[in-house]
């Protein structure tokens, strides 16, 4: 998973970074939206912070990227998997699985108690990298909704899962 916070930086970048400059965790989480306007209608090739409902307000309806885009980053399966296998949709975990929760939950790892879309993509990677630490068999991951910033954080755990690219 993309690193959001200095320490998960440091721990990727190891000795191939002479500094650092810690701001402090990332407020959005999220890579960038990219949308193309080359050749044809704007399509969105990924889904970020900025949704598709702001976006189609301003521009009008966006097309969907063909199945073989890559001219994006972040665009190929499993660019942000995590060592751990990944489970989604899952009521709860199973036995030896870590459980990424959204809502209510008594999981150590948990993208937004409140389930909030905002802050669950703000924790999103930093949670998956927390889960992946403790070493599960796999990360179980609770459904979270497909609107708004929702389908953003979907699009990075199908892409953990490996079920895009």
């Amino acid at each position: 998973p993309s690193p959001t916070t200095y320490a998960d930086a440091r721990e990727e970048t190891g000795d191939r970074a002479a500094a650092g400059l810690d701001g402090g965790p990332c407020q959005v989480g999220l890579e960038s939206t990219v949308v193309s306007v080359l050749g044809g209608p704007p399509r969105l090739l990924r889904p970020g912070a900025v949704t598709r409902t702001q976006i189609e307000a301003l521009i009008g309806p966006l097309a969907e990227a063909e199945a073989d885009a890559k001219r994006s980053p972040g665009r190929m399966a499993l660019h942000y998997a995590p060592d751990a296998p990944v489970r989604l949709n899952a009521a709860g975990p199973e036995a030896g699985e870590a459980f990424l929760a959204f809502g209510p939950s008594d999981s150590p790892f948990n993208l937004s108690p409140a389930r909030d879309l905002a802050e669950a993509a703000a924790n999103l990677f930093a949670m998956l990298r927390a889960a992946d630490r403790t070493g599960p068999l796999a990360i179980a991951v609770a459904p979270i909704p497909d609107s708004g910033l929702g389908e953003a954080i979907n699009d990075r755990l199908k892409r953990a899962a490996g079920f895009i690219g």
